[in-house]
């Protein structure tokens, strides 16, 4: 029985890190294909607060609906996800040198690994304390919002540094959640796969950008 679950964890790990993989792929080609064509300006004129709007109704469907949803909608919705965030992700050639995308992008992929292989390998139960990051990231995102109007700096910087730690804490947790839900036979193991890819996708786009935005260097 302990070898089954072995082999149905790996298999399901694999998976996610397979749909993880052609998830943030499909972003960036998105993201590249969007601005190199000129297509972010009609984004940025009109179709951007829709963007938003999906993105967070394809967040709630995916996060709450989870056991209703057969496996190819689910895997639908996080491809529709990801190619809206590579849509939205396209002004960060604008913003930025792609030197500086690119030193980001692989600081990322470190620190997301480092904080995966602890999630999975501890031995520690972490449902608190992805309760705690949890309920941190929407403090900190209810004083990002209060911060647009009161636009002060320090703050600013610091809740780049408090969302990237959030979200650091969410890597560990996920990790160790996917561990936890591939040994629950009654889940369709590629439903599994999808949802935790999605999970995984967005720490990892989240800290990309906060590493971005910390240390990027703009455009003149």
């Amino acid at each position: 029985m302990e070898e089954t679950y072995v082999v149905s964890s790996n298999r399901t790990l694999a998976k996610t890190f397979l749909w993880m993989f052609l998830g943030l792929l499909s972003t960036a080609i998105v993201a590249a294909y969007t601005y190199f064509s000129g297509a972010f300006l009609d984004i940025a004129a009109g179709y951007w607060g829709a963007i938003l709007i999906a993105q967070v109704v394809i967040a709630l469907v995916m996060g709450f609906l989870l056991p209703k949803l057969p496996a190819v909608i689910t895997t639908f919705l996080f491809f529709v996800y990801s190619m809206l965030t590579g849509a939205t992700f396209s002004v960060i050639f604008v913003a930025y040198e792609l030197t500086t995308i690119a030193y980001a992008l692989f600081a990322t992929a470190a620190f997301f690994g480092i904080l995966a292989f602890i999630g999975y390998t501890t031995k520690k139960d972490l449902s608190k304390f992805g309760t705690v990051c949890i309920a941190a990231l929407f403090v900190a995102l209810i004083l990002t919002l209060v911060n647009i109007f009161i636009g002060s700096q320090p703050l600013d910087i610091a809740l780049d540094w408090v969302i990237l730690l959030i979200f650091a804490g969410l890597t560990a947790y996920d990790m160790n959640k996917i561990k936890t839900l591939s040994s629950q036979f009654d889940i369709n193991e590629e439903k599994i796969a999808v949802y935790g890819a999605f999970q995984l996708y967005l720490d990892f786009i989240n800290m990309f950008l906060r590493i971005l935005e910390i240390f990027g260097r703009r455009r003149d």
